[in-house]
């Protein structure tokens, strides 16, 4: 996803790998019509069949990958074990151990394992925690075949599930919340935001595709949406906790509350996804 960063795939072992993969299952579970939208966008010049995803998480883009190419086959990658091991409950559980391959890795080693020569690399909400970017992006085209594709997928930042007069008690808390977290993080994750577009052809890429895909979830159509919320909120207000106002950090906790956020009418997930697609010359 979800951590530094909301919903990260992280490339650095993360401490608090249990709730971060919370965030990165429910993620995937409220987002999995948007994340299908997004592999049936890419132009691709044939059916892939060797993919790589580069900071896989709990597997969120490689299942939408394996449902998409029924014939490929995902060398999942990522550095959190745990996150690795839920990848492996899932794989296990849908009986699909000879369609994956799991590889511990960080992005930010000088020398990464053998990652095959893949079709296709997909790398979601991951390359912005890469130390360097430059690099990595290098070291994607060196590991793609002529001619295969890099699709780089970023968020737009913390996802928003408040209309902006609530709560009653404390109007435009979530704008506040966000604005305290877009601080934090500006000095924790330099390369979140960044246009991918400029790195991806300075690093010999060919830009063949950008699309931002905009994000509106009912909580009333998707029952996971409040369960998603309660859990991401409970995230955001780790990392704000001392940025916060006390009258606003006292109006987070009361909304935190189940008894009041999970009985709200109005909760809805609103984001934006950027996907970016490179071909690699050849």
């Amino acid at each position: 996803m979800n951590h530094a960063h909301p919903h990260p795939h992280p490339v650095h072992a993360d401490a608090d790998a249990g709730g971060q993969a919370e965030i990165l299952d429910l993620d995937a579970e409220v987002l999995a019509e948007q994340l299908a939208a997004l592999t049936e966008w890419l132009p691709l010049r044939s059916t892939p069949r060797r993919i790589v995803d580069l900071g896989c998480g709990t597997g969120a883009g490689a299942f939408a990958l394996l449902d998409r190419f029924p014939e490929a086959r995902v060398t999942a990658v990522d550095s959190s074990a745990a996150h690795l091991q839920r990848l492996r409950e899932k794989v296990c559980a849908r009986g699909a151990e000879d369609r994956v391959q799991i590889v511990q890795a960080d992005l930010d080693a000088d020398r990464w394992p053998d990652l095959g020569t893949p079709d296709l690399v997909w790398a979601s909400a991951s390359m912005h925690h890469v130390a360097h970017p430059d690099r990595a992006l290098r070291a994607v085209r060196e590991l793609l075949a002529p001619g295969g594709l890099f699709a780089v997928v970023e968020l737009s930042g913390f996802p928003r599930f408040l209309p902006p007069d609530a709560p009653e008690d404390r109007p435009g808390l979530e704008d506040r919340c966000h604005a305290a977290s877009e601080r934090f993080h500006a000095s924790h994750v330099s390369h979140r935001g960044a246009d991918w577009g400029p790195k991806l052809t300075a690093a010999g890429f060919t830009v063949e595709g950008e699309r931002t895909l905009t994000v509106h979830i009912d909580g009333a159509r998707n029952p996971a949406v409040g369960t998603y919320a309660m859990t991401s909120l409970q995230r955001l207000r780790h990392s704000v906790a001392d940025a916060l106002a006390p009258q606003d950090l006292a109006a987070l906790d009361r909304l935190l509350d189940p008894g009041s956020l999970l009985t709200r009418a109005d909760l809805a997930v609103r984001t934006e996804r950027t996907v970016w697609a490179a071909r690699r010359p050849g």
